[in-house]
């Protein structure tokens, strides 16, 4: 059950308006925000992807949110994900390069373009949303590729360095340990919002994990230098699935060693 629940007895009702009405607010006032900041020229197509990208990434807040006692109008929480996965479909085969989703979230204006990384994301989305709501798999894959991917290449490609080649990508060392910065600090925040604030009331949001904080913290730490060395190897866009895959086989493993509670209901 969501830590803020006001409907007690109308979950339908409140997930309706938490999980579609308020997240959609959220991710429209978030992309028309960063149309308007593109249109006047203050700022590039580049950095309004990864603000969207890491704004996407975060939606796992509205978890507090969600009543989780009805499992059916739980998944409301993948409404506006799924939504975006059908525009996203629609768009890259039909959309100019005049349209708002493409000028925001494409690197050179090509439609086809949402077919790939924006549209990979959703579907990472719908499955934290679904297969993994309320765990910490869910929490860390989320974080991972939403600020760890988010924020990284934007840092590597600004601030440059030394470059290195992987599968036909040039990497620099700035962005890839910037992966594993802003992937540990992402875990951390949540871990802090959902894990800490959303354990205060009578009933946790998240399992009890098993381990202490030391172990949490090494767990976060692992996690954000495999994220790192994923991200080196992977073609471009592919990251945004191939992230939470290996965040999810990891946790699983740790899981295993550490006797811990990571995952939820289906596994």
């Amino acid at each position: 059950m969501g830590y803020i629940t006001l409907l007690g007895d109308l979950p339908l009702v409140w997930n309706l308006i938490m999980g579609v009405v308020i997240m959609m607010i959220y991710i429209q006032g978030t992309i028309k925000v960063m149309e308007k900041l593109v249109d006047a020229g203050t700022l590039s197509s580049d950095l309004s992807r990864k603000v969207i990208h890491i704004a996407a990434g975060s939606y796992i807040w509205v978890w507090l949110f969600i009543d989780s006692s009805d499992m059916f109008s739980a998944m409301f929480n993948v409404a506006v994900p799924l939504l975006f996965f059908a525009t996203f479909l629609l768009k890259g085969f039909k959309a100019t390069s005049d349209d708002k989703d493409v000028k925001t979230m494409t690197r050179t204006g090509d439609p086809k373009e949402l077919l790939k990384g924006p549209l990979y994301f959703t579907i990472v989305m719908m499955v934290a949303g679904t297969l993994f709501l309320d765990t910490w798999v869910g929490v860390f894959m989320m974080a991972i590729v939403g600020w760890g991917d988010g924020i990284a290449p934007y840092i590597g490609k600004k601030y440059g360095g030394r470059t290195y080649k992987t599968f036909g990508s040039e990497k620099t060392f700035t962005g890839s340990i910037g992966v594993f910065v802003f992937s540990v600090a992402g875990c951390l925040v949540f871990y802090a919002l959902l894990g800490v604030i959303g354990g205060l009331g009578d009933q946790s949001l998240l399992p009890d994990p098993g381990i202490d904080l030391v172990q949490m913290f090494m767990v976060i730490v692992i996690l954000g230098l495999v994220a790192m060395i994923v991200e080196a190897f992977s073609p471009s866009d592919i990251d945004n699935l191939l992230l939470p895959a290996s965040t999810i086989v990891v946790m699983f493993l740790l899981n295993i060693v550490l006797e811990g509670n990571f995952f939820g209901i289906f596994f």
